[in-house]
């Protein structure tokens, strides 16, 4: 025991679960203090989630531009192509399809 005037020993012992700092009286053998341990950044990062959000809105944007104009390209292309079939036939004569029975 400690005698009068003395100061009890103390003994500082980190947690290894949580890291909190506890206190100790080592003749008693009871925490004296205990003393949280630092806080720690443990979520998300919000500010790379908000980045990483925004570069996949602007991919899809992206993406999105380029099949509009695929598809803009598309149609041009197809309407070309009638149009080209339509100059080729049109001043040739339109006749009556050929029917299997109307060969016999």
């Amino acid at each position: 025991m400690a005698r009068r005037g003395q100061e009890p020993r103390k003994i500082e012992v980190l947690c290894p679960c949580c890291g909190a700092t506890l206190t100790l009286d080592a003749e008693l053998g009871k925490v004296l203090y205990h003393q949280a341990p630092p806080k720690q950044a443990t979520g998300p990062d919000l500010g790379a989630a908000a980045q990483l959000l925004q570069k996949e809105a602007e991919r899809r944007e992206a993406i999105f531009r380029q099949s509009s104009d695929d598809q803009k390209i598309q149609s041009e292309l197809l309407d070309r192509k009638f149009r080209e079939a339509f100059e080729k036939t049109k001043d040739q004569p339109t006749n009556k399809p050929i029917r299997d029975f109307d060969l016999d």
